[in-house]
């Protein structure tokens, strides 16, 4: 059955051939000439199969794995070099009608305080992010077509937009809300979001099912196939991910890779963003209770695996995470954190608040300030970006993908991470952030491949000192 050009969520995502590509990685995985074969083909950074990733991700000899590892790191610095883009979670509604049972949103919890913010309370947030320096927002909210309508959404991402707090501006507004209608997503377009984000949390539809036993989100087709009305309501950018630790880490990354085909052969173009969050600890839910968590060596090897068998995607690591955590899969092909994050409702504007922290989705484990964060990133060499451009200069979709598989994202992502961090750092940053970042920026200035570039940028910079913001390439 197994055909990714379906648009049947049980045909692309073919459990039988899941199990089978499993199967294959596990009796391959000590096979030399295939490894040494698929590593190869993996050299030119023009993708591998999900069954030739399979073999990779299973491999148990060690010296390929560290070749694994190397290769990686080489293939996230020619197509994302040393830079990181930088976000925030927004939580807008903690209510939801769905009985997942590994989150506490579940509509059977009923000792979780149940919030929704008022357009008035989502200003307050925005210019609490603002004030610490985000430029980039992923939208949050439960399923709940009383409480959480898309007009609910469409209204709030106005309000985000709208405001303009000092020199703090929400440039691209993510959104990572319930499957919906080719109708709905064509309003969010309009609405003009970044990239549209769902996560699978398991692509084993019998536990799926089991998983999300009451509903809308229960059904399995539907969820699945969300991504394919998405594109089809005109949303060009589209973020994957699964929930690690709901069933067998090798079937969701089989599973993964092909959803990222399957977008592959019937749109032309594949995933903007692949997440790869793990399970945590949260009100009403203990992860001991699901068997299949992964320890961090694991978590390392998939990350590496994913960035080599989908070169061209941006990978998404959040404050789930530790810092330990963090920085080791930064080298192995995450190109995107969040920082400084909050996942209750009205966390950012209330931050001492119980009442708000009893909302929150789940624990975080790096809890350090943006500020830190930021720092952090520049010590270990590392450029933090804030930059929106290519969403608000339309290249987005295959355009942005024709130009990333072409390695020539750099000429525009390295050049306005400059620009956008020294916003960060005449701005927001603490003295000893701005002293290690404009050491950073000189460095980096000097990088640019092209000295036209580099003359632009310098005169940028000083215009940014002089007050001037919101330069582009």
């Amino acid at each position: 059955m197994y055909n990714p050009k379906s648009s049947k969520a049980e045909e692309f995502i073919d459990h039988q051939e899941v199990l089978d590509s499993v199967d294959y990685g596990e009796k391959n995985k000590n096979n030399l000439e295939l490894i040494n074969k698929i590593l190869e083909k993996a050299r030119l950074a023009k993708g591998l199969t999900h069954r030739e990733a399979a073999v990779l991700l299973a491999c148990d000899i060690k010296e390929k794995n560290e070749e694994i590892f190397e290769l990686a790191q080489k293939i996230k610095d020619d197509y994302y070099g040393n830079r990181i883009v930088l976000f925030a979670p927004l939580y807008l509604s903690n209510y939801c009608v769905n009985g997942c049972v590994y989150c506490p949103y579940h509509a059977q919890n009923k000792h979780i305080p149940r919030k929704k913010m008022t357009q008035e309370e989502i200003k307050k947030e925005v210019i609490a992010l603002q004030d610490m320096g985000h430029k980039r927002l992923a939208i949050e909210t439960g399923e709940d077509p009383v409480n959480n309508p898309i007009e609910y959404v469409l209204e709030s991402l106005k309000t985000i937009y709208s405001i303009h707090h000092k020199n703090g501006a929400i440039r691209r507004a993510n959104v990572n809300i319930a499957a919906t209608t080719v109708e709905n997503y064509r309003k969010l377009k309009e609405a003009g979001i970044g990239t549209y984000i769902l996560f699978q949390e398991t692509y084993d539809k019998q536990r799926y099912e089991r998983l999300h036993p009451t509903g809308p989100k229960h059904n399995y087709a539907y969820h699945t196939e969300a991504m394919d009305r998405a594109m089809q309501g005109g949303i060009d950018d589209v973020g994957l991910g699964v929930l690690f630790g709901l069933s067998t880490y090798k079937y969701e990354f089989s599973a993964l890779l092909m959803h990222s085909e399957h977008l592959e052969a019937v749109f032309g173009v594949g995933p903007h963003t692949i997440s790869v969050p793990r399970i945590r600890k949260a009100d009403d839910i203990d992860p001991k209770e699901f068997e299949n968590g992964i320890d961090d060596d694991t978590f390392a090897k998939i990350v590496a695996c994913i960035r080599i068998a989908v070169p061209y995607t941006g990978m998404i690591v959040s404050t789930r995470e530790s810092k330990k955590c963090r920085e080791r899969v930064l080298k192995l092909g995450v190109s995107q954190i969040s920082g400084g994050s909050k996942t209750s409702v009205g966390g950012y504007s209330n931050p001492d608040d119980e009442t708000e922290e009893e909302t929150a989705q789940f624990d975080v484990e790096d809890r350090r300030t943006l500020d830190e964060i930021i720092k952090w990133l520049m010590e270990l060499g590392y450029v933090p970006s804030f930059c929106t451009a290519c969403y608000r200069e339309g290249r987005v979709g295959d355009r942005f993908m024709e130009i990333c598989k072409d390695k020539q994202i750099h000429n525009f992502c390295h050049p306005n991470a400059i620009m956008t961090l020294k916003e960060y750092l005449e701005d927001y940053a603490s003295d000893e952030t701005k002293k290690v970042g404009e050491k950073l920026i000189q460095k980096e200035l000097h990088t640019l491949s092209n000295k036209k570039v580099e003359c632009i940028v310098e005169e940028n910079l000083e215009k940014i000192e002089q007050g001037e913001r919101d330069f582009r390439f």
